[in-house]
């Protein structure tokens, strides 16, 4: 860990990004997120992404508020970072006979802000992020082989979270936040009679904290932990029974679970930095989508989600003159069945790739990423719950998606 050297007192700086225009953005942007990793949206800065986001025991950057929010006691004086992750997500199906569908492939920008500031001759840090952690966002098309299943669905999850951290020792450095969490979502599909169709809208807030850990032991190696709580969002809003009925008012509520990762990070020479990480997603914690107050009752959306890893590797080359590159790895289980599986969310296990450089100067920081999930042959789906009218997710589904995710960072 990085003892600070030196340090500037500007107490009011990063408090501006908590505005409302930032978070407007964030809150309305479609995030469209098909992989392993169900709705959860892990890619949250380039440099960390480059490294297949193997970042929990380096979080060296302001973005250490979403990765580790210890780490950011290594940061020195005033520093802000803006982000932008732009992500095409595509998958394909084919049934046993043949009929095909895809989802679109638009790139969809997603913002991320971050800012850290360390008062002079202080052992405590303080840092504030906007980002979305979660996301969701397929289009299928409303003529598709299962489309009383599913036609399109898109969830919009925005976090403000400000964190304190603490360096304990030379060493050891703890740090914690709360998270304000608001969330729309909006969901269509078929209905089985001709013209017929539900459309739900609605959105809500919750709150729930994320916490870190980071401990070097010795200048070679570092070790992070992060944890981050389950929430759960009730969507109040309104939906509408195409063709049969008018709006009515609705609500249904969607888990977020717990996730929790333990880094180690080994740097063999200053220029060199190695790092795996070990990410658990508690998606046991999510059952079910069910909705109240529908003109007519509708089952419930059973998911029975199964908790699941990613294993994360990435590798650092510092360059001359404050440059760098990273490349990285990472693999992620799957947690849908087949005996709850809706192409809503087309999980599998899937393979991801990332490569990325930057700058990082006295003033001013730049960093570019970019990262491709595949599922290699696809994913064969059997068993899969019918619709109404005896519809089934029953098929091969093949993924690849891409993203590209661009930062500017300044330090004062």
């Amino acid at each position: 860990m990085n003892h600070r050297r030196k340090l500037f007192s500007a107490g009011q700086s990063f408090c501006s990004l908590a505005g409302c225009g930032l978070f407007a953005w964030v809150a309305s942007t479609t995030v469209r997120e098909s992989s392993a990793v169900a709705f959860r949206l892990p890619n949250q800065d380039p440099e960390a992404i480059a490294r297949g986001n193997a970042f929990a025991a380096t979080a060296d950057n302001p973005s250490a508020i979403y990765y580790n929010p210890a780490g950011i006691t290594q940061i020195e004086g005033v520093d802000i970072s803006f982000g932008v992750y732009a992500v095409s997500a595509g998958t394909k199906y084919t049934s046993a006979t043949g009929a095909t569908a895809k989802t679109d492939r638009v790139f969809q920008p997603v913002p991320q802000a971050y800012s850290v500031w360390s008062p002079k001759d202080s052992q405590f840090s303080f840092g504030l992020g906007i980002y979305a952690p979660y996301g969701l966002g397929l289009d299928w098309g409303a003529v598709n082989p299962f489309n009383t299943l599913a036609h399109d669905g898109k969830v919009l999850y925005a976090t403000i979270n400000p964190v304190v951290a603490w360096q304990a020792t030379k060493t050891f450095s703890i740090g914690i936040g709360p998270t304000i969490n608001y969330s729309q979502a909006k969901f269509r599909r078929a209905l089985p009679f001709p013209g017929g169709g539900f459309d739900f809208r609605g959105d809500g807030t919750d709150f729930g904290f994320n916490a870190g850990m980071m401990w070097q032991p010795c200048e070679y190696v570092s070790f992070g932990a992060n944890y981050r709580s389950a929430t759960e969002i009730e969507y109040k809003g309104h939906s509408t029974l195409i063709g049969a009925a008018p709006r009515t008012a609705t609500s249904g509520s969607i888990r977020y679970p717990q996730f929790a990762v333990l880094g180690m990070s080994v740097r063999p020479t200053p220029n060199w930095n190695f790092e795996f990480d070990l990410d658990w997603t508690d998606w046991d914690n999510v059952n079910q989508i069910a909705f109240q107050g529908t003109a007519i009752p509708l089952p419930a959306f059973v998911l029975n989600y199964t908790s699941g890893f990613m294993y994360e590797f990435g590798v650092t080359r510092k360059l001359p003159h404050n440059y760098w590159i990273s490349a990285g790895y990472f693999y992620s289980e799957n947690s849908t069945p087949d005996s709850t599986y809706n192409p809503i969310v087309p999980d599998s296990d899937l393979h991801l790739g990332s490569i990325g450089f930057g700058h990082k100067g006295k003033r001013w920081d730049w960093a570019v990423a970019y990262h491709f999930a595949t599922n290699g042959d696809g994913r064969t789906v059997a068993g899969s719950p019918p619709g109404p009218s005896g519809q089934t997710a029953d098929g091969r589904y093949k993924t690849f998606n891409q993203a590209v995710n661009i930062s500017a960072g300044f330090k004062f």
